[in-house]
């Protein structure tokens, strides 16, 4: 780091009952969108500090410790990179579009990931998107996670962004996600209601807090759509949009996501200790590898017609190919 002034980029201060962690994984945990690698780097250049001294990667963060990130440069909005990417527009009038994410890719520029993003490829395919605010967000209404995919909707104009954000903040839609479970869900229809808030462990995470004492209402309703035994085809309809709503909910009622690495579904959490199972549950980690959800359609009334529109969009392809494998596995154990 040059000498000079330095500039404070992150800073967080652990809670009085943390336990002993180490500062890369503290930061980790906090800092959206990071990965382990970009804050080692951080860290080796002398950027992170621990109650205003330089650590290494190795020391451990303690309660009451005021962790910070400087840089001998202010911290400003990262110009944004228009790339030619391919978007999988499923519709387009002059006021919205449609468009069928794929797993992987980031909706909009954060830390560590700056290129490469959705909002990257709107922004060299569209001039003039609208912003929401100050944020350099073209065109974003709403957003789902990097490794959830399907459908997302654009705004093209200053009136449909400010109408479609009034009928997300209003629940004014209709959105409906398939996902994959782990264990046999008892009920086939069902609602998970609690509020749902910033893990007070982990901040990438969500937590549900059922007594409302933290977070937001959420409420989620789902009906079963197939059963295979240790694992459950669902389908999910959300009547509120909080931040990993249906990953946080499913998890605290038991059934967590396939796969799902953050949220504890990346094991095996259901099934038997034979090692043909163990096999073939591994086997469909390697197919799927993320979490089992996809944002399967969504309607609402358009923002400029006021007529109801409905999108649906096909399972992408990997899940496709994994609830083949649980149905193939259910079926041969029914013979």
């Amino acid at each position: 780091m040059g000498e000079g002034k330095e500039f404070e980029h992150y800073k967080f201060v652990a809670d009085k009952g943390q336990n002993p962690l180490r500062v890369d994984r503290y930061l980790q945990n906090f800092v959206e969108f990071s990965t382990r690698s970009k804050i080692q780097q951080a860290v080796k250049a002398g950027s992170v500090r621990v109650n205003d001294l330089v650590v290494k990667s190795n020391y451990k963060v303690k309660g009451n410790d005021v962790v910070t990130v400087v840089y001998d440069f202010p911290q400003q909005k990262n110009e944004l990179l228009p790339q030619d990417i391919p978007i999988n527009i499923m519709y387009e009038d002059n006021d919205l579009l449609i468009v069928n994410k794929e797993a992987g890719m980031v909706v909009h520029p954060g830390f560590g990931n700056y290129d490469g993003t959705l909002v990257n490829a709107l922004a060299f395919h569209f001039q003039n998107l609208p912003n929401m605010g100050e944020e350099d967000r073209p065109g974003l209404v709403h957003r789902i996670d990097k490794n959830t995919s399907g459908i997302l909707v654009i705004a093209k104009t200053e009136r449909s962004m400010t109408i479609l954000a009034k009928k997300f903040e209003d629940r004014d839609l209709n959105r409906k996600y398939i996902a994959l479970v782990w264990g046999d869900v008892k009920q086939d229809e069902g609602t998970i209601t609690g509020h749902i808030g910033r893990s007070l462990k982990n901040r990438k995470i969500m937590d549900v807090f059922p007594d409302g004492e933290y977070g937001k209402h959420a409420v989620s309703h789902y009906k079963v759509l197939e059963r295979f035994g240790y694992t459950t085809l669902i389908e999910c309809k959300l009547e509120t949009g909080r931040t990993h709503q249906i990953r946080a909910h499913f998890k605290f009622i038991g059934h967590p996501l396939f796969n799902d690495e953050e949220y504890g579904g990346d094991r095996i959490l259901k099934g038997t200790t034979f090692t043909k199972y163990k096999q073939f549950v591994h086997n469909c980690f390697k197919i799927c590898d993320r979490q089992a959800l996809h944002a399967k359609s969504l309607g609402f009334a358009h923002p400029i017609t006021n007529k109801e529109v409905l999108f649906d969009s096909d399972l992408a392809e990997d899940m496709k190919l994994l609830i083949e494998k649980w149905r193939k596995y259910a079926n041969h154990q029914q013979l």
